[in-house]
């Protein structure tokens, strides 16, 4: 089964939509045409609200990425001491670790990843993580599931096979690197690089993470070992068949006569040695290739696009929060209210069983969104939300604070 995540896989705009149309659990709930119309505005009300929010989190989070962002257009006017520097960069990674649990991702420590990585997809290569290189690096993920893919083996005769695959359907890698050997001496840095990727094989994580080395299949390392071995036991078989007396002359002959006399055994260790320095390169290569294309499909975005895509996603995230607890609230628990517990084992089922959607609802975080906004009262542990009309005039009167407060509708 599926572990159960916190993410609502729906659009704000289809979520609207399907709890206007929907009758709810018992008959004769069915909103009216004039009740859908209210509703679809009261949604629009909520999303603005929580948009002028984002904006401000969007604006506190550029300013804290310009000082690292490695595609920075214009660069920052003054540059910053290496002191607030150390510190901007903490600054950055605690906002973005912040940021990356609104959008309901999870995040990986250095044990989780190895684990999760042990092994390749059929798809992928096997890698080894040099985990030195990095001055800090942080691995988040959302969507665990299965994926089903094809493959055709020459074992089977090469007949397309339907294999299931566990996938990350996201995974993020935001990460900074410090000097060291294995990166050479152009690697930046200074900068904090970010990737988004989707329906990544969860064994294939580690492709995903610069300064890695392939680690060559055992076949392939039996290839190569075999044919410095075999070349070496041909070189010791031709210098045991020659007599010991024609050894002992060849040596006691000039230099050029003494190279000329071993010549083969010579030219077969030189020769043998490119072809298995050459065949190793060759199937670096070929690896690398491999893993470029398996990436080219699968990147989603960079750097500051991804700090951009990650925002919007924890807006509507909260957002879709905001408007079910809302909506269950007001159609469904009547006068008493309900306790958060109670909200949020009725959406889980509700949507579980309507949708087949299984999923973890954060009540405690949408419901301190709504109270925040003043659009519901709690009375003896028990929530109850503002009637429809009320909450959308409590909406306006917040927009008209913000813009009253900024002289724009930005906090």
């Amino acid at each position: 089964m599926t572990e159960r995540e916190h993410f609502i896989p729906i659009r704000v705009t289809d979520l609207v939509e399907y709890l206007c149309r929907e009758s709810g659990p018992r008959s004769g709930q069915t909103l009216t045409a004039d009740e859908q119309e209210r509703f679809r505005r009261f949604a629009r009300a909520i999303s603005f609200h929580l948009h002028t929010v984002y904006l401000a989190e969007l604006r506190r989070l550029k300013d804290a990425y310009a000082p690292f962002d490695p595609d920075a257009d214009p660069k920052p006017l003054v540059p910053i001491s290496e002191e607030q520097r150390a510190a901007a960069l903490n600054r950055l990674f605690e906002t973005f670790v912040h940021l990356m649990q609104r959008a309901n991702y999870i995040r990986l420590d250095r044990d989780d990843f190895e684990r999760i990585m042990q092994g390749a997809s059929a798809w992928g290569v096997d890698m080894r993580v040099n985990w030195d290189i990095f001055d800090q690096v942080e691995l988040f993920c959302r969507g665990k599931g299965t994926s089903r893919r094809f493959l055709r083996r020459w074992r089977k005769r090469f007949r397309r096979e339907e294999i299931v695959v566990p996938t990350f359907r996201r995974f993020v890698v935001m990460l900074k690197q410090k000097d060291h050997p294995k990166l050479g001496p152009t690697a930046d840095t200074r900068s904090v690089f970010l990737k988004l990727f989707k329906d990544i094989p969860q064994m294939d994580v580690e492709m995903l993470l610069p300064g890695t080395r392939i680690k060559m299949p055992l076949l392939e390392r039996f290839k190569l070992g075999g044919s410095l071995t075999s070349s070496l036991g041909y070189v010791g078989w031709k210098l045991s068949t020659m007599s010991l007396t024609a050894l002992s002359a060849a040596l006691t002959l000039s230099t050029t006569a003494a190279f000329l006399t071993l010549y083969t055994p010579v030219a077969l260790i030189l020769g043998y040695g490119y072809k298995t320095w050459y065949s190793f390169q060759v199937s670096k290569q070929t690896y690398s290739l491999q893993l470029t294309q398996s990436l080219y499909y699968q990147n989603l975005d960079n750097n500051g696009g991804v700090m951009y895509r990650l925002l919007d996603e924890a807006e509507e995230q909260e957002t879709r929060e905001a408007l079910l607890a809302y909506f269950y609230l007001w159609r469904y628990a009547g006068d008493r209210g309900w306790t958060p517990k109670e909200l949020d084992d009725y959406i889980e089922l509700d949507l579980e069983r309507r949708l087949e959607m299984g999923l973890s609802f954060e009540v405690v975080d949408a419901l301190s969104k709504l109270e925040k906004a003043g659009l519901v009262a709690v009375v003896d542990g028990r929530y109850r939300v503002l009637p429809l009309d009320a909450a959308q005039q409590q909406l306006d009167e917040l927009w008209r604070q913000y813009v009253n407060r900024t002289g724009d509708a930005t906090v």
